[in-house]
């Protein structure tokens, strides 16, 4: 019999729905059953592509007697970190406080007051590894809550004052100039792998938001190293097994220093951060490797993940079926020679071995290996490479697929409009700038709906029950901005300040400080407030890029205010941590440069507009647009005109601004940086 989550649009939650545990969604209803019954709360917290996540449940939680033991004791609550940011990131900070490490899934003993007592993360079914099973963990806290209660009371009130005293330093004094910047490269040209590229060792993650940083700076300064740790980080990943060199697209993340073997789920955030970032690399550079990896990202964003409303969706699995009929992680992507052998042939099948990295022992699991590009080959026909890719690609589709999470996160969608936006307009591809704009179409649509605020998720084209958090404005904005940079439509403008508005009236605090949850959100037992990027732009810095270019377009004091003062967390942070607060360095980079705003007053798609779109400043913003009507539109190209008839661009920054050009060339040399 189905439990309460059937109701739910979470397809993580769907996914417990038939479980023999009575699970609760998160609610008040869930807290005040507890109190009720005077049992504690069980909160399992995870996300529909989370491996460890899918076995836990297998082991545990389609287990009778474990779920009847747990209905028995507690009240159960799954929560979807996907779709409740702020629970996760609340709890998150005590388990780690506690524990010294987390992760997913996470498991957390609450009081009816939805105070934490004891943690963990993955508990096995028996006792494993000095860790103790699940059971065993039930039966302790039920003990404890039974026998010494006046002792779970006192750690949870200690860990709750703990949470509630951990204020945050943001800075406070100013921005981040030069010399904070100069430490923050610095910092990560110390963390950086010379030999395989990236920062740190394993596991290791692609550090998109680091490498915007690091183009930017080379952009504005001319730093010759910053370039070469972007382009060879992003060579690496993109030879690596962490790009999927069939179908396009990039893993979560590489479980070696050498980007070998990936962790297989596909999260939407990572490739449409890694999309702008090789477009980008490309605009710096020319690269063809970059521009190739830019638009298969991008089409594998589209092939892949778009939802039949025009949005896009969250992640696909590491798991599927492998031949035997196993679940297992990796066996949609892994070939073993053989199996290379019965698609190709022999004389194929060695090419393609030699090619992508395939050997007889395997690089992965069971003598498979991953795909990659160990570039040891030397000069290779590029037309039997790919004749060989096409036949690998069609005989994959036939495997079980991975699952897709079809839940629309309005954040994520923000940061795949500006990577398709822009990627479109660099690479002459309208269909993917048309693909950016159905999927702002379905966020103002569904996301905005008639409560103009901001909803986190969809599914189905049904907007689901949780507020948006501060990342989804800040990120939806940003999207938004890029929309209008490329298409000259300045109703995106328009929908980006709506949005940034609510920013400063909802999400900001004294002294420029920004909180994850707005004002009037619900209560948790501490206000959510982080400003660091992990995977994605933390909520913080994606609001601080988003004010800044917002006021770079209307000259609007009161959000370039705003910007500057969530940046105080960056000059605090960026030299001490730069791998952490990549975003905060790009937007740095770009309140350093001004931004410059860049005026075109001609046709959108013409030549001028494509010169300013391909400009390299650090965060330019470009409105493009003729006739009467464009000062309407966007408020750069209010006095505006033609000069002797001909399309005209206009390039300011600080208040300044420079004679109009109407050759392209010239415009060139102005927005190189």
């Amino acid at each position: 019999m189905a439990n309460r989550l059937a109701q739910t649009t979470s397809p993580y939650l769907l996914q417990h729905a038939d479980n023999p545990v009575d699970w609760w969604p998160w609610s008040p209803e869930a807290f005040e059953e507890a109190r009720k019954r005077d049992v504690p709360v069980l909160l399992s917290v995870g996300y529909a592509s989370c491996h460890w996540c899918h076995v836990m449940a297998h082991e545990s939680f389609e287990d009778d007697d474990t779920a009847a033991y747990l209905n028995a004791h507690f009240v159960p609550v799954k929560v979807d970190r996907e779709e409740r940011p702020d629970v996760d990131a609340v709890y998150m900070e005590a388990v780690q406080a506690a524990t010294g490490h987390g992760g997913w899934p996470m498991t957390v003993f609450l009081t009816p007051d939805a105070e934490p007592f004891y943690f963990g993360t993955y508990f096995p079914p028996e006792p494993r590894h000095g860790s103790p099973s699940f059971q065993q963990v039930l039966e302790g806290v039920t003990t404890a809550w039974t026998d010494r209660r006046e002792e779970v009371a006192e750690v949870a009130g200690r860990i709750v004052a703990d949470l509630a005293g951990r204020s945050l330093v943001h800075g406070g004094d100013g921005v981040p100039g030069e010399s904070e910047v100069a430490q923050a490269l610095l910092g990560l040209t110390r963390e950086y792998d010379e030999q395989h590229g990236g920062f740190g060792g394993a596991p290791k993650f692609p550090p998109a938001m680091a490498v915007e940083f690091l183009l930017r700076h080379y952009a504005r300064t001319g730093a010759e190293g910053a370039l070469q740790m972007a382009a060879d980080t992003c060579a690496a990943m993109a030879r690596g097994g962490i790009y999927d060199q069939l179908g396009g697209g990039f893993a979560r993340y590489s479980v070696d220093r050498e980007w070998i073997v990936p962790h297989f789920e596909k999260m939407l955030y990572d490739n449409a951060l890694l999309c702008r970032v090789y477009a980008h690399l490309w605009r710096a550079t020319g690269s063809d490797e970059a521009r190739r990896i830019a638009l298969e990202t991008a089409d594998f964003m589209v092939r892949e993940l778009r939802t039949a409303e025009g949005g896009l969706a969250s992640a696909l699995d590491a798991d599927s079926e492998d031949a035997e009929g196993r679940h297992v992680e990796g066996a949609f992507y892994v070939w073993t020679p053989e199996q290379l052998r019965e698609v190709l042939g022999e004389d194929d099948a060695a090419f393609a071995a030699a090619y992508f990295g395939v050997t007889e022992e395997g690089t992965f699991e069971e003598g498979a290996s991953v795909l990659r590009l160990p570039g040891d080959t030397g000069p290779v026909d590029a037309a039997r490479v790919a004749g060989v890719r096409a036949r690998l690609l069609a005989a994959r589709d036939e495997r079980p697929h991975p699952g897709r999470d079809d839940k629309v996160v309005a954040a994520w969608n923000g940061l795949a409009i500006a990577a398709l936006a822009e990627t479109g307009a660099y690479f002459d591809r309208p269909d993917l700038v048309e693909r950016a704009t159905e999927a702002a179409d379905l966020l103002v649509r569904v996301h905005l709906g008639e409560v103009a605020r901001l909803t986190r998720t969809s599914k189905d084209g049904r907007a689901g029950d949780n507020a948006g958090v501060l990342e989804d404005y800040g990120d939806v904005a940003e999207g938004f901005l890029a929309l209008a940079a490329v298409t000259g439509e300045g109703a995106w403008l328009e929908f980006a300040g709506f949005l940034l508005d609510i920013v400063l009236e909802q999400f900001t605090g004294e002294g420029g400080q920004l909180y994850d949850t707005a004002h009037d959100a619900e209560q948790l037992i501490r206000r959510p407030q982080d400003p660091t990027d992990s995977a994605t732009p933390s909520g913080w810095t994606a609001a601080a890029g988003a004010l800044l270019s917002y006021a770079a377009y209307t000259g609007s004091e009161a959000h370039r205010t705003a910007a500057e003062g969530a940046l105080g967390v960056v000059k605090a942070l960026g030299p001490r941590v730069p791998r952490f607060v990549g975003w905060g360095l790009a937007v740095a980079e770009a309140l350093l440069d001004g931004p410059r705003e860049v005026a075109v007053a001609g046709p959108v798609g013409g030549e001028l507009h494509r010169t300013a779109l391909l400009g390299r400043a650090p965060g330019a913003v470009v409105a493009a647009g003729e006739g009467a009507g464009a000062g309407a539109e966007f408020p750069l190209l209010v006095d505006r005109p033609l000069v002797g008839g001909e399309p005209t661009a206009y390039v300011c920054r600080h208040f300044v601004c420079d004679a109009p050009t109407t050759d392209a060339g010239e415009l060139a040399g102005k927005l190189g940086g």
